[in-house]
């Protein structure tokens, strides 16, 4: 057994010599001197006998390499091996409960169309459903914002004016013959532009795709459609899901343009926050909902992994990639997450769970933890944090101390996306077409897809091991509680919780001494969005941090 995995090993450490596929590679005979050179990236040690008697299988192997290089594998096809978050103990409540939304009543459409861009989405619902405003008036204002300011945001990667105000009037004619579909219904919103629509772009936010259409509709797309919402936009993300920089140049944060809205998520955050739209979808592997939504300050739900269907929408991680929305509140979160979740057939990691979340729930009779030490800890947003624990104190809420399990390596765990990212474009690499990325730092994707490379696959399947026991510790504790508070950034939970799939909710909960948003995250067991959507929704009843809006796009 133990020559067999030293093999295993070697093949694939010597393989990723080869793995960008040149000519001059291809050319290049393997000797024991490769091996060796081999052995200093993979970490390993073998004799020159052992080296000696692999050679003609190394020789094979890289020839079989060539062969599956030659098989078209577009982004959209997924690998057969599914990451399931929910460990074999758990048992996942499958009783639906009735979900009635509260719309507030008294509601009142503003003279100034620049404050009706900032009213939430059960606001605007609202007014929707009074017949106190129409779509087509609401999408036009929408949509006059958007050419306004999207070029001083850089969030605008396609203007779908026509489809929207054809899908705004069709909106108006079912209410008007009493056919409201809910509280989506008739509500312009934008979509991170790595989601298909038929008939546009489908960018990723990187230049090689820049021109790139897909057939088909991403099944989010479809689902929101059926809800009434109106598509203004398609919205900028950084380029192939990370940061803030894309083809078109740094989407900005709104409160402060001198910065960049962080990502990958950019221009969805941007545009709501802007009042550019009424919400939006994001995506998130590791912080592109969370992030974006703590820089321009949005409430945004990162989904349990296995909630909402990723068909039609660019593959970064298969094991990793979520869908959710950015909304002003956490309450217009829930809104668009009802409309989104559950399976398509398509997706087959989505599951059939129930969403029970009560807008008027007693968030006092919740078990809370809250993971102290990391509060405790000195980082930007720990003045902010601390009034906002002794609010959460004073709306009734215990607060128990729990803390992170710590005896599993987190970060090392990162090689998992790096190398699902580096298979889902692996052409790109390969091409040399990376070279068109704006970004072309250390940190950024072509030299971490090229890195990638030398990930041996043994290495990869052990880190998945190491994320089982991660899953199981994880999942153990998070029983014991409804909610779990953390800060957005602290430790390496933000790391851990997308490993293990778990959902998170963030608000915004002030602002630095730079005057830039802050925020807090509600953490939650899977398939259990409601509870902490209600922990959050409870929180921002108490505070007025979402009403404040950036001055230059609210003049």
């Amino acid at each position: 057994m133990k020559t067999t995995i030293k093999l295993l090993t070697i093949v694939f450490a010597v393989a990723v010599i080869f793995a960008c596929g040149s000519k001059e590679a291809d050319k290049k005979e393997i000797t024991t001197e490769t091996i060796r050179h081999a052995e200093k990236i993979s970490g390993l040690s073998f004799t020159e006998s052992e080296s000696d008697s692999m050679l003609k299988d190394l020789k094979q192997q890289k020839e079989s390499y060539q062969e599956i290089r030659n098989a078209e594998l577009p982004n959209s096809v997924p690998p057969i091996i599914r990451f399931d978050p929910i460990p074999g103990w758990m048992e996942i409540e499958k009783e639906e409960q009735p979900l009635a939304w509260n719309l507030p009543k008294d509601v009142s459409k503003p003279e100034n169309s620049d404050e009706l861009a900032f009213y939430s989405l059960p606001e605007l619902a609202s007014l929707i459903q009074s017949q106190k405003i129409s779509s087509v008036e609401l999408t036009q204002m929408y949509i006059d914002r958007l050419k306004q300011y999207s070029d001083t945001l850089r969030c605008l990667v396609t203007l779908t004016e026509d489809l929207a105000l054809k899908q705004a009037r069709e909106a108006d004619e079912a209410i008007s013959r009493g056919n409201y579909k809910g509280p989506l219904h008739g509500i312009p919103y934008g979509l991170k532009d790595l989601v298909n629509v038929e008939g546009y772009k489908t960018t990723w936010g990187a230049a090689p795709y820049k021109n790139q259409e897909m057939e088909g509709n991403g099944t989010v797309y479809k689902k929101l459609r059926e809800a009434g919402a109106v598509l203004v936009a398609k919205l900028s993300l950084g380029a192939l899901a990370m940061g803030d920089v894309w083809f078109g140049g740094t989407t900005k944060n709104p409160w402060d343009m001198e910065q960049g809205s962080s990502g990958s998520s950019a221009g969805s955050a941007s545009a709501t926050v802007a009042g550019l739209v009424g919400f939006s979808l994001g995506t998130e592997t590791y912080g592109s909902i969370v992030s974006p939504s703590t820089r321009c300050g949005a409430s945004g739900l990162r989904p349990t992994f296995g909630r909402v269907s990723r068909a039609g929408t660019m593959a970064l991680s298969w094991t990793m990639d979520k869908i959710g929305p950015i909304c002003r509140t956490a309450e217009g979160c829930a809104m668009v997450f009802n409309a989104i979740h559950g399976p398509d057939q398509i997706d087959l990691t989505v599951k059939d769970y129930p969403f029970n979340y009560n807008s008027n729930a007693d968030v006092s009779e919740l078990k809370v933890g809250y993971l102290k030490a990391l509060f405790e800890s000195e980082y930007r947003a720990h003045k902010n944090d601390s009034i906002a624990l002794e609010k959460i104190r004073a709306m009734g809420v215990e607060l128990h101390t729990v803390n992170l399990p710590d005896s599993i390596p987190v970060n090392p765990l990162l090689l998992i996306l790096e190398a699902e990212a580096a298979a889902a474009f692996d052409k790109l690499t390969r091409s040399n077409r990376d070279s068109l990325l704006v970004a072309q730092h250390r940190h950024a994707w072509p030299n971490i897809f090229r890195k990638s490379r030398f990930i041996p696959a043994v290495e990869y399947i052990q880190a998945n091991r190491l994320r089982t026991i991660l899953s199981d510790q994880i999942n153990r504790l998070f029983k014991e509680y409804d909610v779990i508070i953390s800060p957005s950034f602290g430790g390496n939970q933000l790391l851990a919780t997308n490993l293990t799939g778990h959902p998170c909710v963030v608000v915004p909960n002030g602002f630095d001494d730079q005057g830039r948003p802050t925020s807090i995250s509600f953490l939650g067991n899977l398939y259990e969005e409601g509870k902490i959507l209600e922990m959050a929704s409870s929180y921002q009843e108490e505070t007025e941090h979402e009403d404040r809006n950036p001055p230059f796009f609210s003049k």
